[in-house]
């Protein structure tokens, strides 16, 4: 399958439950206690780093988006599905969403005090993942931090949208493959986290929070 075509075929599947996979994530955070701490520790640290804009990149129904601006940072949503983005702008009419890819961004070099992904990079193929972190650092502004969410396993895992089949594969990956990853693109690995399935999941759950080294001080 070609970039494009998986795009596509991602597109198209989440298209097609917008509507339901908003409903089903409805309160899931609440049930979440280490999912909560680690989006606090997130928004703590951009706030402390200087505040700037957070992108939530693979927004979906914008849940995410507005649980952090409930924490104090200035977060917008970016997601492939036009479906998703039209239910996150119905949800959430004073945040901003925008229809967008991961690769490229449509953001400028060095603006952002974060980047949320929060399991975004579930379709993503092995091989493309150091171009989307590579876009991460990209966008992020000296200091800024990146905060990662991924099924923690080892290749291909059952295609599911909280209960909906979605076209392509979704990819699990070792923690500390994703850690790789994301120091060869210049973000240094500040935390890790991995904890064991919730109720409907069937893999652990990784969290890495990232950082784009600061700018050098004088000396």
């Amino acid at each position: 399958m070609t970039e494009s075509s998986r795009l596509s075929a991602v597109r198209a599947s989440y298209d097609a439950v917008a509507v339901d996979h908003a409903r089903l994530l409805t309160g899931v955070l609440e049930a979440a206690p280490l999912d909560r701490a680690m989006l606090g520790a997130f928004a703590e640290c951009v706030r402390g780093g200087g505040g700037g804009a957070v992108a939530d990149l693979g927004c979906g129904p914008g849940g995410m988006t507005a649980y952090l601006n409930g924490l104090g940072v200035r977060a917008f949503g970016v997601d492939l599905s036009p479906a998703m983005v039209a239910v996150a702008r119905r949800s959430y009419p004073g945040l901003r969403f925008e229809v967008g890819r991961m690769v490229p961004l449509d953001i400028a070099d060095g603006v952002l005090g974060g980047v949320l992904a929060w399991h975004s990079t579930a379709h993503t193929p092995p091989g493309e993942c150091p171009a989307v972190f590579t876009e991460f650092a990209r966008v992020l502004a000296p200091g800024g931090y990146a905060l990662l969410a991924f099924e923690a396993g080892d290749g291909r895992l059952p295609d599911h949208a909280d209960g909906h089949q979605v076209d392509p594969a979704v990819h699990g990956t070792p923690p500390g493959l994703v850690a790789e990853r994301l120091a060869g693109a210049g973000l240094a690995e500040a935390a890790r986290l991995v904890r064991e399935p919730g109720p409907t999941e069937t893999v652990p759950h990784g969290f890495i929070l990232a950082r784009k080294p600061p700018t050098p001080g004088p000396a």
